[in-house]
């Protein structure tokens, strides 16, 4: 190597652990965006699963424990069984706040919405679901399981009998299924 070849290749150096040195300084602030994001998102978990109020909280599924919190006070508010409703939160969503069905329903209470896909559906009086909240608001936990167990509520209400409810709150289409199926996750918990 010539005296020239020896003085460039530190220069070479140099250059480059610069242009990586740069490089550290535009990533950080995505690294922290990201950290930011998982520390909110677990705030925000927290904030649902304070546990300390939950009654049944060693009998809830660990998807549907987060929600705890919502369920027994929309039940309490409602004279609703809370398990039930976790029953009912369990066989709709899983526990996942943002889940839309194929057929439209949002949230962790499988609720039709007026917009989006359901407001395609025709009743006999024209759309179905015209004085359902939309999309956005039941992607919001705390309303969503407050609509859900109100709508749950009325039903029982209507019918009189949890059973022929829990019909009328899950699919059209298959009878007693859902409501038998919500009441053997009832009965497990």
């Amino acid at each position: 190597m010539n005296p020239v070849q020896k003085a460039i290749i530190p220069g070479i150096l140099i250059g480059v652990l610069t242009l990586v040195g740069l490089s550290r300084l535009v990533t950080p602030p995505l690294t922290v965006s990201a950290a930011t994001e998982e520390v909110q998102n677990a705030a925000v978990q927290e904030t649902h699963s304070s546990n300390a109020t939950c009654k049944f909280q060693e009998r809830y599924p660990t998807k549907i424990l987060p929600w705890c919190s919502l369920i027994e006070t929309a039940a309490d508010k409602y004279g609703m069984d809370a398990l039930l409703i976790a029953a009912v939160m369990l066989q709709e969503s899983g526990g996942q706040p943002e889940v839309m069905s194929g057929s439209g329903a949002v949230g962790l209470m499988q609720v039709m919405p007026r917009d989006g896909i359901a407001a395609t559906f025709q009743c006999i009086n024209g759309p179905c679901f015209t004085n359902r909240p939309s999309i956005a608001e039941l992607k919001d936990p705390a309303f969503n399981v407050d609509y859900g167990v109100r709508m749950l509520a009325g039903l029982t209400e209507r019918h009189g009998d949890i059973r022929e409810a829990l019909k009328s709150y899950g699919p059209y289409d298959v009878g007693y299924q859902y409501a038998d199926k919500v009441l053997a996750i009832r009965g497990g918990l």
